[in-house]
């Protein structure tokens, strides 16, 4: 491990030893719901409409039967309710048709899901199956490249960077310290650099906001 990672993970294993999703499920089925309805939507908005659904739709075979007006009722609120609705019937449908109703374990299975691209098949399988794989979404690609963990011109290299320089162990931890990190210090429109633990080791901050202050 290099220098720059090995001094960034372990600012965030002292001082964030707990980094967990904030959404709110109690299967794998739940998550990978909630992970579809999640896509440039908010986790507190979803969190919002998923404990009517998941009591509403219990088990896939409940979803896969249901029509598209009954779902789009209860997700109406969320960002692209249409596409979401379509996509979590057909999740639902192909998991009673092709995985005997459960959500698989391998990487490229679960992007066959309706919904389900390589963003949410890495967040299903590390939280679930403890897969060590690490998700990209965007406040992680945000946060990797203006720390300078990465250089890569787009998700899939910053993935297989990421995936290079964080140990094995450490990688689904990763993925929910950076997420975080972006979501309320590394923020896309003004990062809170005065807040920030890991400014002493970030490029960002190097060259833009440390540099002013001089």
């Amino acid at each position: 491990m290099n220098k720059k990672y090995r001094e960034i993970l372990g600012w965030f294993e002292q001082n964030v030893p707990v980094a967990q999703s904030e959404l709110r499920f109690y299967s794998a089925f739940q998550l990978t719901i909630a992970v579809i309805l999640s896509a440039q939507c908010t986790d507190k908005r979803v969190n919002m409409v998923t404990p009517a659904l998941f009591e509403r739709f219990k088990t896939p075979e409940e979803l896969a039967a249901a029509s598209f007006e009954e779902v789009y009722g209860y997700i109406k609120s969320v960002s692209f309710p249409n596409n979401k609705t379509k996509h979590l019937i057909g999740m639902a449908q192909m998991l009673v048709n092709d995985f005997n109703s459960d959500i698989p374990s391998d990487i490229e299975q679960l992007q066959r899901l309706p919904g389900v691209g390589r963003k949410t098949a890495n967040v299903v399988a590390s939280i679930i199956y403890d897969k060590p794989v690490i998700a990209v979404d965007t406040h992680v690609f945000r946060v990797s490249k203006r720390l300078g963990l990465s250089h890569g011109k787009n998700v899939l290299e910053v993935e297989q960077d990421l995936t290079k320089g964080i140990p094995v162990e450490q990688r689904a931890k990763a993925h929910h310290w950076l997420l975080l990190h972006g979501r309320y210090i590394c923020t896309a429109g003004k990062p809170k650099c005065d807040l920030c633990g890991v400014a002493p080791y970030c490029d960002f901050y190097s060259k833009n906001i440390n540099k002013s202050d001089n």
